[in-house]
């Protein structure tokens, strides 16, 4: 089996550490750590070890044709639905657009390297929480719904490893890469 991985863009510490205070005074959910705060582009549940360079390699070409941009999150929503919600987020308000262009290359590299990405289809968004999946979360949407984030410029993407720890299946994430975009 190979290792666990998922291309992501990660908000800057300030923009994390302001969706954090935002969440924080709310109870009732465990909400994500400011640290694993991120936008998935591509997830790679089984990355052979022999083409890590390659899928480095093969990625970095990928987002280095890409000119850094705007982006800002912004707008809640929950999968699969808001009524027997598996997963809270946030979405992306500016750069949503940019973000799909880069999954879409950041994917097609990957596959190209021979780590196949998840087939689901690529929705711009910042996973908040995990709640019960017998409860509501219209309640939670119309809070989280008043979030904005300041704009900020994304100028690379980070491939993390992320290995699942015991029972409560919560995930060590590693950055193994930083990949500029626009070089």
């Amino acid at each position: 089996m190979g290792r666990r991985m998922f291309a992501a863009v990660v908000p800057p510490e300030d923009v994390r550490e302001d969706l954090a205070a935002f969440l924080e005074p709310r109870e009732g959910l465990s909400w994500t750590p400011p640290d694993r705060m991120h936008v998935t582009l591509a997830f790679l549940a089984d990355v052979p070890e022999r083409i890590l360079e390659p899928l480095e390699e093969r990625l970095a070409r990928a987002v280095g044709a890409v000119e850094p941009f705007a982006c800002s999150l912004a707008g809640a929503g929950a999968f699969p639905h808001p009524d027997r919600p598996a997963v809270l987020w946030l979405g992306v308000q500016q750069g949503a657009d940019a973000l799909e262009r880069l999954a879409r290359r950041v994917r097609d590299a990957a596959s190209t390297a021979g780590a196949a990405p998840d087939g689901k289809r690529f929705t711009a968004h910042l996973t908040l929480a995990r709640p019960p999946r017998q409860r509501s979360a219209v309640r939670w949407l119309h809070v989280l719904d008043t979030y904005r984030s300041r704009t900020w410029e994304v100028d690379e993407v980070e491939l993390i490893d992320s290995q699942l720890l015991g029972h409560g299946r919560r995930a060590l994430h590693e950055t193994v890469a930083r990949l500029p975009l626009g070089a």
